[in-house]
């Protein structure tokens, strides 16, 4: 005696089978994954933060899964470029994307043609590290403390003036935030990178810039520059000694670049489970905290869902800035 399935049409049939066969296939996915190397595009050109980043983490998941991580720098439009060929790849684990604030937070308020949605078209693995900014003055302008800052600005609006590395960019974001929060009125100065804003800032050219902590730490020891606070929620442990702006008079101020590693979506969740556990290893190695926090990032190590979750905050975030400022990319 046969029994049927009471409405049940050959496609229904066929979607059934589907998914029973991926069910089945998932216990041989994970103990053949990785069989071949894995690239992990970098959406920005060689030797800054995010390809170093990428780099040293290639390696070390490399070894632990046995197979090659190599780098593609995949530079162009604040890292769009990179991420749409990432969304676009196909969904095997053998494409990861190692991105973060710019192209996975930021862009979506800037541009309304984006190529990708960085919510549905990637599978989150893991947040790799934060890293702050700091605050940094050229010496000539009298002030140390943030409240200095706020003060000279509402006793001259519209007269100061911080430098970016761009329209749009994440330093350039920091500023609007303090200008919004502090509610101060201070001029922004776009450059077309972090190398000339920190250039013109050294030569007194511009008088405030929101800064990386490791292209700033030197500058500031030297007392070529004033370091005033940073942006993270808690002292960073590169600098410890450098008060937060959030606990120097803008209470919630957070700001910080931010580096994870996402899948094309519908990647298996096997395979971006074992992703995960290696990364967590990698970042609990000794010499791996060290070289992060010298990079001026402190090590993270999220699960998934926690990436999910801070991503889906850093885009409210930053939807919100880029609005109150009407911000529009060049």
């Amino acid at each position: 005696m046969t029994h049927r399935l009471e409405g049940a049409g050959p496609a229904r049939v066929a979607l059934a089978g589907a998914l029973l066969a991926a069910v089945a296939a998932a216990p041989a996915v994970a103990q053949t994954y990785p069989a071949k190397s894995i690239r992990m595009i970098v959406p920005f050109p060689p030797g800054g933060p995010n390809d170093i980043l990428g780099r040293v983490m290639a390696a070390e998941m490399g070894r632990l899964l046995g197979q090659q991580v190599v780098i593609d720098n995949r530079g162009g439009a604040g890292g769009t470029l990179g991420s749409d060929l990432a969304a676009k790849a196909p969904a095997d684990g053998y494409t990861l994307l190692l991105s973060g604030t710019a192209s996975l937070s930021i862009a979506p308020s800037l541009y309304s043609k984006l190529p990708y949605d960085p919510v549905k078209d990637f599978a989150p693995v893991s947040l790799i590290a934060t890293a702050p900014s700091i605050l940094i003055a050229h010496p000539a302008l009298p002030v140390r403390t943030v409240k200095d800052v706020i003060a000279l600005a509402k006793a001259k609006p519209g007269q100061l003036n911080f430098a970016s590395a761009g329209i749009g960019t994440p330093p350039h974001l920091a500023g609007e935030l303090f200008k919004s929060m502090a509610g101060v009125s201070i001029v922004h100065v776009p450059y077309k990178g972090g190398g000339p804003a920190l250039t013109d800032l050294l030569a007194g050219q511009v008088e405030m810039y929101f800064s990386g902590i490791s292209s700033a730490l030197p500058l500031v020891k030297d007392g070529k520059l004033r370091g005033i606070a940073v942006t993270s929620a808690k002292r960073t442990s590169i600098m410890p000694e450098m008060p937060t702006i959030a606990e120097s008079g803008i209470a919630g101020y957070e700001v910080g670049n931010w580096y994870a590693i996402v899948a094309p979506a519908r990647t298996p969740e096997v395979v971006v489970a074992r992703l995960h556990g290696e990364i967590v290893k990698v970042l609990g190695i000794a010499e791996m905290k060290k070289r992060l926090v010298e990079l001026g990032a402190d090590p993270v190590g999220s699960t998934p869902e926690e990436l999910a979750r801070y991503q889906q905050a850093e885009l409210a975030k930053w939807a919100k800035v880029v609005k109150a400022a009407g911000i529009r990319p060049e």
